[in-house]
């Protein structure tokens, strides 16, 4: 592994004087919601010579969150979709709605994060709305990811894993810690699983900060373990935040969207696309996109390599997507409805940006798949931020496919789920 044991260096802590100082003396650097310039695209910096050394870059950036509209249903109207495709709302007032999972029979489950619960969502009648929904899960703080394998539920918060087994009502039987240790805290708590077609479980591991050399090996990374939680290992590291992430249905080869660093500029780095492989190093926080080197962290790389040095022995991204868009759930659609163009293909909700002018995110994309490898990214819905980026009424977080045929997605501001459908 190329990560090392490393304390704050000297280094950091002056790049962060230097930076306070310079944001106190120009305050003009932040811009605020209220007044937004028309902003050009900011360049990745050109610094000079000698690249194997650190230098304290300054590049303009905004603090632009858009204001959240409380959901009305005539809200929906503002919604771009392709021809064919409808969206509805499915449930309300999830509240803190965040990941989404659908087992084989169609029960449907989201954590409500900030509620410490697990909701089951049930259409009694087929009108296409949830008419019951029940917390069967109650009492774990801050509950996020969410998978289904073998009739059993897992769960996962910031430090502990669980599962349930799924009884025929979709209800759950008695649940089971399977773990208490997971690395936890920092930026990004927020955790999530997945089972690979060979039946290990894998689960995200964000970084505790923007850009560091992390003190714990198992933190920017994916790990791998048995279905029971034990034999944990890394799989890949290097990874700031890649909470999608999914197995593609014909090759069985795993594909994310990582999560790339704030404090760039408006451009850089982008969102990455990666083909996650076993044993590989997605180059952060030293490395971004197709080898790029970051001069902004300020703390060198491992085993005293030079950064051109560690940026050839990292995995370069496969595609970019805009900066601070924010990707979040990942699923494949495998179902019957879409028309078959869209077979394969992944759909990743966005979040959406606070550090951005004009702000990006905010829209369901498609990840087009042609035998097993990814052509392209398009926006699929948009429509969640107002025009002049002043304003959204959806943060994005989950999406998952239902067995018959449709997506589902939510928003964990106004905690709405939505519907997506074709030709109804």
């Amino acid at each position: 592994m190329m990560k090392r044991f490393s304390q704050i260096t000297f280094y950091r802590m002056l790049c962060f004087s230097c930076f306070f100082i310079f944001m106190a003396m120009n305050p003009s650097m932040l811009k605020a919601q209220d007044d937004l310039p028309d902003a050009d695209p900011v360049p990745v910096p050109v610094l000079a010579d000698e690249p194997d050394e650190f230098r304290a870059v300054v590049s303009e950036n905004y603090v632009v969150t858009p204001a959240t509209l409380e959901f009305r249903d005539e809200l929906i109207d503002r919604l771009q979709v392709p021809d064919g495709f409808s969206v509805n709302v499915f449930a309300e007032d999830l509240e803190n709605a965040r990941i989404i999972a659908v087992s084989d029979e169609g029960h449907i489950y989201v954590t409500r994060r900030d509620q410490g619960a697990v909701a089951l969502l049930r259409d009694t009648n087929g009108d296409g709305k949830a008419d019951d929904v029940t917390d069967v899960v109650t009492g774990k703080e801050n509950v996020h990811g969410l998978a289904v394998h073998e009739n059993q539920l897992y769960m996962v918060t910031n430090k502990e894993l669980y599962r349930a087994p799924i009884q025929q009502d979709g209800s759950l039987g008695e649940v089971e810690q399977l773990r208490d240790d997971l690395p936890d805290g920092g930026q990004h708590p927020n955790r999530t699983i997945g089972f690979s077609p060979d039946g290990k479980l894998f689960l995200s591991v964000g970084s505790t900060c923007n850009d560091c050399d992390e003190p714990r090996d198992e933190h920017a990374t994916i790990l791998r373990m048995d279905i029971d939680g034990s034999n944990q290992e890394i799989f890949a590291e290097g990874l700031r935040n890649t909470i999608g992430f999914g197995w593609h249905p014909e090759t069985g080869e795993l594909w994310g969207f990582d999560h790339n660093s704030d404090g760039r500029g408006n451009d850089f780095p982008p969102e990455q696309l990666n083909h996650i492989q076993e044993g590989k190093h997605y180059g952060w926080p030293w490395v971004y996109g197709n080898r790029e080197i970051d001069y902004f962290t300020p703390e060198p790389p491992p085993n005293e390599m030079s950064r051109k040095e560690f940026s050839e022995k990292t995995e370069p991204m496969v595609m970019g997507y805009k900066a601070h868009s924010a990707p979040m759930q990942w699923t494949y659609y495998t179902g019957n409805d879409f028309p078959a163009e869209f077979q394969n293909d992944a759909f990743v909700a966005m979040r959406g940006s606070w550090n951005r002018n004009p702000p990006v995110g905010y829209e369901v994309v498609r990840v087009k798949f042609q035998e097993g490898r990814p052509q392209n990214i398009e926006p699929f819905i948009t429509g969640w931020l107002s025009d002049d980026g002043k304003s959204h009424f959806g943060r994005l977080v989950g999406i998952a496919e239902h067995p018959d045929g449709y997506l589902l997605l939510c928003d964990d501001k106004n905690g709405i789920m939505y519907r997506i459908t074709y030709g109804n």
